[in-house]
């Protein structure tokens, strides 16, 4: 958990971030994603794209710790350790991969399994009526 410091820091990077800075960071997530043997076989992610993605996103780590959040940071940093900045990172994370879903494309192809769950057998399970027909 965040204190006080993270939680300022949180806010910055969120509030110090542009929409094009969260696109990158959602890319960049998506990259590393990739890498995992679970998904590597479907995304196909050309080293010149992995590394001008990781560039960029060493360019919006630099600019947020080092211009636009420095003092929100060396505060986290000094009251509640280093930990303080994966937090508040991952904060922004959660933030730029929530936008991913409020796309109406992404939320609808991400709501098509529901045709496929029984939704009766569900209820039942965990003490609930069935569906309405």
């Amino acid at each position: 958990m965040a204190g006080p410091y993270g939680d300022d820091l949180s806010k910055c990077l969120v509030n110090s971030s542009t929409q094009d800075d969260k696109q990158g960071l959602v890319q960049w997530i998506f990259f590393a994603i990739s890498l995992n043997p679970n998904t590597e076989p479907y995304v196909k992610v050309t080293s010149e794209q992995r590394a001008q993605t990781d560039k960029r996103m060493a360019q919006l780590l630099e600019k947020l710790l080092t211009e636009s959040c420095v003092k929100e940071a060396k505060l986290a940093v000094q009251y509640e350790g280093d930990g303080a900045l994966k937090e508040a990172f991952g904060i922004l994370g959660r933030v730029a991969t929530t936008e991913i879903f409020n796309n109406p494309q992404v939320s609808a192809g991400a709501e098509k399994f529901v045709q496929y769950l029984d939704v009766d057998k569900i209820n039942t399970a965990i003490g609930l009526p069935k569906a309405k027909e």
